[in-house]
């Protein structure tokens, strides 16, 4: 495992080409690890499937275009502050992504992986860790586009929750209900591929980012505080493609070992590997 706490940590990551689905989802995933390696002089590029124009719980506030048009502000907003220059639309609908020929979509992420030619590709789980459709999606898509086009030595890295951030967080997660029942997977430590954990001014940076997303966290940030949010998105975790099975598969007999009775805690085992692995055989 690779654990990044600063600049000089993110040497052997190489060039970063993340590919998310929506404004927000990288920089809550990799923000600090993208700071980290624009500060370290490495290039990063981002690409973004959709402009999140449904992104919004006041659609007569924010309707689509009006809602597309602020997130587009506020995602340059926010690559700036980490001090990233080199950012690419995909153009897709949100909400839509599974509905986009899957060919040509991962076809023009391979023309990209080919042109940027990464060392590191991040992206969502097979999960996409809240699971959403598009999230679950964006990954089937860069997943394949890696195996096309991808140098030689490449690594394609799937951001996932590190198995320590449960007990602290398990509350306030299931209070703003982000997550679905059976999400997040927790990876166990020892499977992760990369750990990063902030250091003070990283994590300010990266709080300053999110907070240029202000249509999607001003209201969130207000409700915890900024000590508590700054700790909610202090650390990013990442597991190696080759090894997503193999997290499914640790979280499912941590389950069972936990579980007060054998078939109770079979079925909610069983529930929860189903969620996290069911993109991974889906479209």
């Amino acid at each position: 495992m690779t654990r990044i706490e600063s600049a000089r940590d993110v040497v052997g990551l190489g060039t970063v080409l993340g590919v998310w689905a929506h404004p927000d989802d990288e920089a809550y995933l990799s923000g600090g690890l993208m700071a980290l390696a624009r500060d370290r002089g490495s290039r990063v590029v981002c690409v973004t499937a959709t402009r999140g124009e449904l992104g919004t719980e006041q659609p007569e506030v924010w309707p689509p275009d009006r809602l597309a048009a602020a997130r587009t502000y506020e995602l340059a907003q926010c690559l700036a502050v980490l001090g990233v220059h080199e950012h690419h639309w995909l153009g897709y609908r949100d909400g839509q992504c599974a509905a986009v020929p899957r060919s040509r979509a991962v076809g023009r992420l391979g023309d990209m992986i080919a042109c940027v030619r990464p060392d590191t590709v991040l992206t969502f789980g097979p999960d996409g860790i809240t699971g959403h459709p598009d999230h679950r999606t964006v990954s089937d898509w860069t997943t394949a586009a890696f195996a096309r086009a991808a140098p030689d030595g490449a690594r394609l890295l799937h951001a996932t929750f590190a198995e320590r951030r449960g007990p602290r967080w398990a509350a306030l997660n299931e209070r703003l209900g982000i997550f679905p029942p059976g999400l997040p997977v927790l990876t166990p430590d020892r499977l992760l591929a990369v750990d990063v954990v902030l250091d003070a001014r990283t994590a300010d940076r990266k709080v300053r980012a999110l907070a240029a997303q202000r249509t999607q966290t001003a209201e969130l940030m207000a409700l915890l505080g900024l000590e508590r949010f700054t700790a909610w998105v202090g650390d990013e975790s990442f597991v190696d493609a080759t090894d997503t099975s193999r997290a499914v598969d640790a979280v499912r007999a941590a389950a069972a070992r936990a579980a007060p009775d054998g078939d109770a805690g079979e079925a909610r085992t069983e529930g929860n590997a189903r969620t996290a692995t069911a993109a991974s055989t889906s479209r």
